[in-house]
């Protein structure tokens, strides 16, 4: 099984420096302008899915209805037939509470006291009303358990999201019990090929890296002039 894990194109939240989390803004000019060059990129590989997965907000699924729309002619003339978009809830961002939608200046004005605690101290702390990060890597094993019972050898994926979660994502489908920080650029490229039959096996094929392929890690070339 092929999948592409993508975060989406910038939105106008990402342009003010907004906390986005599940805040939901629309792509940017700019943005739009991503996805067409990541559409133009993967038109050129042929990288044509079977199934697409995208957050529910806009951003997200603006950002694939991009893609579709540059693959709708060549999936017809192919098979006859377009990709349909399934939304899943489990892909949004992490929902950062009270900071929701804000710049970290207007977060600053609003709590003074939790905004410096987060800039001396390492810990998680509390943010009244945010999403416990255990719940989000719950959320991204619930994810990449249905894509595994779901698909097949031959099905090709695309999964559209976003930043935060997909760090979340990334760590599960590779088996970390550490969720690891990136910087991941707007429209960048995650992809990984597996074997799903073999994939609750407990043998020596579990180490056998013609299974489990990283074929793509954090590649934004196309946005590069």
């Amino acid at each position: 099984m092929q999948l592409l894990f993508i975060r989406h194109a910038e939105s106008i939240g990402n342009q003010a420096k907004r906390m986005q989390g599940q805040a939901d803004f629309e792509l940017s000019f700019t943005g739009q302008q991503q996805a067409k060059k990541l559409a133009k990129r993967l038109l050129a590989e042929d990288w044509c899915p079977d199934h697409i997965y995208s957050s529910p907000l806009k951003r997200a699924r603006q950002t694939a209805q991009v893609l579709i729309n540059a693959f709708e002619p060549v999936a017809v003339a192919s098979v006859g037939t377009t990709t349909q978009l399934e939304s899943a809830e489990e892909l949004k961002e992490l929902h950062n509470g009270v900071f929701q939608g804000l710049t970290w200046q207007e977060a600053q004005t609003a709590y003074p006291n939790l905004c410096r605690e987060l800039e001396t101290s390492l810990e998680v702390l509390p943010i009244p009303g945010a999403e416990p990060l255990n719940e989000v890597r719950d959320r991204a094993r619930i994810f990449v358990q249905r894509l595994l019972q779901r698909h097949r050898n031959s099905d090709r994926v695309w999964i559209v999201t976003h930043g935060g979660i997909l760090q979340f994502l990334v760590a599960e489908l590779l088996g970390c019990d550490r969720t690891w920080g990136l910087s991941i650029r707007s429209t960048a490229l995650f992809e990984f090929w597996l074997d799903c039959s073999r994939w609750h096996l407990n043998d020596q094929n579990r180490w056998n890296t013609a299974l489990w392929q990283i074929r793509r890690f954090n590649d934004a070339q196309h946005l590069d002039p």
